[in-house]
C-alpha cells in the first residue's frame, strides 16, 4: 500500500500509566460533561471496558485501562464506499 492509498484515520490515544477513563475523558473530551464523556469512551473503547477485572490487590485492580491499550476518542470514520454509495 502507497501513501497516496491511505486516509484519515480514527483518533485514537495510548493511555499514561496512571490514567483512568476519568483522566482520559477529562483531557481528550473536555467539551462534553465528565459523565457523558466517560461513557462515550467506553462506547467507544468495549474492547478494554469489557475486559475481565484484575484480581484484588493486583496494581491494575480497579483499572482495567493498559498504558500499551489504544483508546478511540472518536466515533469509527464512514468508509469512503459507505460515502460513495449514499
Amino acid at each position: 500500500m502507497t501513501t497516496a492509498t491511505l486516509g484519515r484515520v480514527r483518533r485514537s490515544i495510548l493511555p499514561r500509566a496512571e490514567d483512568t477513563w476519568a483522566s482520559i475523558a477529562a483531557r481528550e473530551l473536555p467539551d462534553l460533561p465528565a459523565e457523558d464523556a466517560v461513557k462515550t469512551l467506553q462506547s467507544l473503547n468495549l474492547h478494554v471496558f469489557m475486559r475481565p477485572a484484575a484480581p484484588e490487590g493486583s496494581a491494575r485492580a480497579g483499572n482495567p485501562i493498559l498504558p500499551s491499550d489504544v483508546i478511540f476518542v472518536e466515533p469509527p470514520l464512514a468508509s469512503a464506499k459507505a460515502s460513495e454509495a449514499s
